[in-house]
């Protein structure tokens, strides 16, 4: 599932806040698919057997010649969790198992690839682990750290979730086939929440306000639903945006630059007009020169925003080094 925006579609919204992410995800969701046809063809061409193969593993051992294969290549299929491990590591012996089972439990929305970090010290090296047990992902070729240490079994589902829904907002990667008694590849299902749902079919329809609340509705219940975040954010910015004069709004920034109603406006422009960087500029700007109500409104804009691009994207990390500058 593809993040959803009413009136700015995929070319607008989705494409003015993340374009390098939307890049990323289009590749990564062309070459899913192009993997799914192609075990589609196997399965057709040579029955049962060629099924079998083309359904993938869910827990496999990976070393450094099978990792560009296993793990680089995969995660433009599916989310990749990798363990790194070692057989004389107490607490590795703790978590792996948990990470096995959720593997299978999750039955193709992930894939587990168990790393022995003393048979292959190089990617150990070069993915910069400094203890074990150490978890990451790799989704459409980039690198999602995850946790190190031991983990009980609530809080690695917590991360797992929000790692599939990451796969699936940013680059439309929602797993593969997984082999069926019968011996067919399915798709793997992801239970529909039917809030969430109701709360995109709102966003959907340009009801931005029954959006917005459906979507509170949903973080109410579930505070660290990355799905809803994203879509409460996308909403706000939306609803606010809906009825500025652009031109107004920029005339009124550039005239008053301690107009703070004027420079919150004018820095939603900029997001949605895909000016990114300007619009964390511009809110950054508006802390420095200004204080108290002031200061902490164009504050809070700032943190609001980085909501809709991603807290992982190299833009937000920047501006927050920048934000922090002003503040201290």
């Amino acid at each position: 599932m593809q993040p959803r925006n009413s009136r700015l579609n995929s070319s607008s919204l989705r494409g003015a806040v993340d374009l390098a992410a939307v890049k990323a995800a289009g590749e990564a969701a062309q070459k899913a698919e192009q993997a799914r046809a192609e075990r589609a063809r196997q399965a057709a061409d040579g029955g049962a057997d060629a099924t079998a193969t083309a359904a993938y593993p869910l827990v496999i051992d990976v070393s450094e010649d099978t990792f560009e294969a296993e793990v680089v290549q995969r995660s433009a299929e599916v989310p990749v969790v990798v363990d790194f491990w070692a057989e004389w590591c107490g607490p590795c012996k703790q978590l792996s198992p948990i990470l096995e089972r959720l593997a299978e439990e999750y039955a193709g929305r992930i894939v587990l690839a168990k790393i022995d970090v003393d048979a292959n010290q190089l990617i150990a090296q070069q993915f910069g682990i400094q203890g074990i047990p150490a978890v990451m992902a790799v989704v459409a070729g980039q690198l999602v750290p995850l946790f190190q240490g031991a983990e009980n079994e609530a809080n690695v589902r917590k991360v797992l979730d929000q790692l599939i829904a990451v796969a699936e907002q940013r680059f439309g990667i929602v797993g593969g086939a997984v082999t069926t008694e019968g011996g067919a590849p399915v798709a793997p299902a992801r239970p529909e929440d039917p809030a969430l749902t109701a709360a995109h079919d709102a966003l959907d329809r340009g009801d931005l306000g029954g959006a917005i609340q459906a979507y509170k509705n949903v973080l109410t219940d579930q505070p660290g639903n990355t799905e809803a975040k994203l879509g409460l954010a996308q909403a706000e910015l939306l609803h606010r945006v809906e009825k500025l004069d652009p031109q107004a709004v920029r005339s009124a920034a550039a005239a008053g630059p301690k107009d703070v109603a004027a420079q919150l406006d004018a820095a939603d422009l900029d997001l949605v007009g895909g000016h990114v960087e300007d619009a964390f500029g511009r809110l950054v700007d508006t802390v420095g020169r200004t204080f108290g109500e002031d200061r902490d409104a164009a504050r809070l804009r700032l943190l609001e925003l980085f909501e809709v691009i991603g807290a992982e994207d190299e833009r937000v990390v920047k501006a927050r080094t920048a934000l922090a500058r002003v503040l201290f």
